[in-house]
């Protein structure tokens, strides 16, 4: 099996991705402590949401950035592991562009922009309801060794 699965046909790489991501998340305590559900995925790519709860919110009542660096970040990671190897992030950045408000659905959108060996940059936007970009998010992954779900 090639590094991007390039046997398999497009059905079967979404097929293992969503494979992937149902093992992922029923690991995951932590996205879906806060609320997270995954709306898609296929092979480089994740969708995300995340009401913006009153427990979400700092100072100055809006959502805290950390919990938007955490669904970017969540996005990124089914997107980076959907092709069935363990990766991990090497690192991230995020840009804020506009505030989100306690009731906002925040929907992440991880894209692959490049995978070479063991490495690959993946771009989140995240947007709430009406569409407007809160924030632009990109993480750089790492494949370590290993596989999240047997193909067998």
């Amino acid at each position: 099996m090639g590094e991007h699965h390039p046997a398999l046909a497009p059905a079967e790489a979404r097929d293992l991705a969503e494979r992937v991501a149902a093992a992922m998340y029923a690991r995951d305590t932590a996205s879906k402590a806060l609320g997270m559900t995954i709306v898609g995925v296929n092979a480089g790519q994740a969708e995300l949401t995340m009401r913006v709860r009153a427990d979400m919110l700092n100072g100055h009542a809006i959502c805290h950035g950390g919990l938007i660096f955490t669904l970017a970040d969540s996005a990124f990671a089914f997107a980076c592991n959907s092709y069935n190897f363990n990766t991990v992030a090497s690192g991230c950045g995020i840009d804020f562009l506009a505030p989100a408000r306690e009731g906002d659905v925040l929907t992440a959108r991880a894209h692959e922009r490049a995978l070479a060996g063991r490495t690959g940059v993946y771009d989140v936007e995240v947007a709430n309801q009406r569409g407007e970009i809160v924030a632009l998010f990109r993480g750089k992954s790492y494949r370590i060794k290993g596989h999240l779900i047997d193909q067998t």
